[in-house]
């Protein structure tokens, strides 16, 4: 696919004197842009459906999902990655992040690496990918090499592939069971996907991590009641998580606290069934770590 043919490498005719813009004019017109972005996501909402019911299903079945990408794409993945442990409680390998080039690519680029399928097909090789992962292949263009070859080497292997692009007609969604396509139209600094396609890609990473967390039983409400209490900030939060779950107050949820080890679930389960720490670890063990299954609520 030819580049100059792509509607992300077109030159944008509201910005064609941007070195000639006043500074208030030029972030005017980049907020305008921005804004057309959640618009385009929306249009994508039924394929972005399609693609949490197939990640939550991997969860639950012992399963990953895997984020696949070069560049800022592929960034963008890792970066959702490494925030689901202390936000969903999650195993660092539940929720993975490749990188084309290596975790080293994060802060430098390495030129060249993804015009390689071979790449993607050794990291996931390296990672055992199998037929109880989802493999998100992440690509503003929708031609990256590396993505094209990640997702035909994880199709191969089973699992359910889910492209994401920033224009129509992708060779990535040729190669994707769920193609997301979310056309951002040219950039405000021509080719920059960093911009309006790095920013569809975030929105759409941030609705495939945490509705599939809600789906799986890692929300209570709207409270992350899996966080890990792992600094000051997040054990205040995880007190208050357990206040506002439960209705109790601040000492009371701090004592429960201690003694679900300053897990927020356990905690909540214990004050709303009445039970101990462990009958409460055993009601979400049996729930499936679903809070409300464990209380006995519908």
């Amino acid at each position: 696919m030819d580049l100059s043919t792509l509607g992300t490498e077109a030159r944008n005719e509201r910005t064609t004197e941007l070195d000639r813009m006043p500074v208030s004019e030029l972030l005017s017109v980049m907020n305008a842009e921005d804004q057309t972005v959640a618009l385009a996501v929306r249009d994508a909402l039924p394929q972005i459906e399609a693609a949490v019911e197939a990640v939550a299903e991997s969860l639950r079945r012992g399963g990953r999902l895997i984020y696949l990408g070069a560049g800022t794409s592929g960034r963008i993945g890792l970066l959702d990655a490494v925030e689901c442990p202390p936000t969903f409680g999650t195993s660092p390998d539940q929720v993975v992040g490749l990188l084309s080039g290596g975790p080293g690519a994060f802060v430098m680029a390495v030129e060249g690496a993804e015009d390689e399928p071979a790449r993607a097909v050794d990291d996931l090789e390296k990672i055992g990918v199998n037929d109880r992962d989802t493999v998100v292949g992440l690509a503003a263009s929708g031609r990256t090499p590396y993505v094209v070859g990640g997702l035909k080497h994880a199709a191969a292997q089973g699992a359910v592939t889910v492209s994401v692009a920033c224009n129509r007609d992708t060779v990535v969604s040729r190669y994707a069971d769920i193609p997301i396509e979310i056309p951002t139209g040219p950039e405000v600094l021509t080719g920059s996907t960093r911009l309006k396609g790095g920013t569809a890609e975030k929105m759409v990473c941030n609705m495939l991590s945490t509705a599939s967390m809600v789906r799986v039983g890692k929300v209570y409400g709207n409270l992350m009641v899996d966080v890990r209490a792992s600094n000051e900030k997040l054990v205040d939060r995880a007190r208050r998580i357990v206040v506002e779950a439960t209705g109790t107050d601040a000492d009371t949820a701090a004592e429960a606290l201690r003694a679900a080890d300053g897990h927020a679930k356990t905690a909540i389960v214990m004050l709303l069934a009445r039970c101990t720490a462990e009958e409460a670890a055993r009601r979400l063990n049996l729930a499936h770590g679903d809070t409300r299954t464990a209380v006995g609520h519908p």
